[in-house]
């Protein structure tokens, strides 16, 4: 096994083969390093996502309900219509029997008014409830990156201190040495 070992170690040191090599130095790849930083990430991050994820909920419910409330109003103004146009039908009958035709399409023109005042609050509700949706996914997606990014700066600063820069730094000298040794 360090016959293995000593061969990789020693591909990294051949003149011809130039910047080619393989390093087997585990604070030097920073697995360690990252691997501290991915559990802080997941360990606080899932947290902070969840009250997140909870406060646009309750935003997009309370949106849904404005827009059952406007759609409700709609209603209303539906029904008043619907007797409107029960009395303007009323009339028409009366207009009608006298040889006018214009009721008929006052009628017309207020179910197409109502029609498109409904479609309109339709069309809104559901651009509004779009809009919401994507807004919130976009305020959850930066808020979990500039979360992840200062946990990430955080743990790296806190790992990083003046002792493990001179234990590196000491290890890699004692392991040059190692190698200048075995190609004497």
């Amino acid at each position: 096994m360090k016959n293995v070992t000593d061969s990789f170690v020693s591909l990294g040191h051949w003149p011809s083969a130039g910047s080619f090599g393989f390093n087997t130095d585990i604070l030097a790849t920073n697995l360690i390093n990252l691997s501290v930083v991915l559990g802080v990430l997941i360990y606080f991050g899932k947290g902070v996502l969840n009250d997140l994820l909870d406060n646009r909920k309750q935003r997009i419910l309370s949106t849904i309900r404005n827009s059952e409330e406007l759609r409700r109003g709609a209603i209303e103004q539906l029904e008043r219509a619907r007797a409107r146009l029960q009395k303007v039908e009323i009339e028409a009958e009366e207009y009608r029997m006298n040889g006018y035709y214009e009721i008929e399409r006052e009628k017309v023109n207020l179910i197409n008014v109502t029609s498109e005042s409904l479609e309109q609050l339709e069309n809104y509700k559901n651009e509004t409830l779009y809009f919401e949706q994507q807004r919130a996914i976009n305020q959850v997606r930066q808020q979990v990156f500039q979360q992840a990014l200062q946990g990430a700066l955080l743990a790296l600063n806190s790992c990083l201190n003046s002792e493990l820069h001179f234990h590196t730094i000491s290890a890699n000298i004692g392991m040059l040495g190692a190698m200048e040794e075995i190609t004497n």
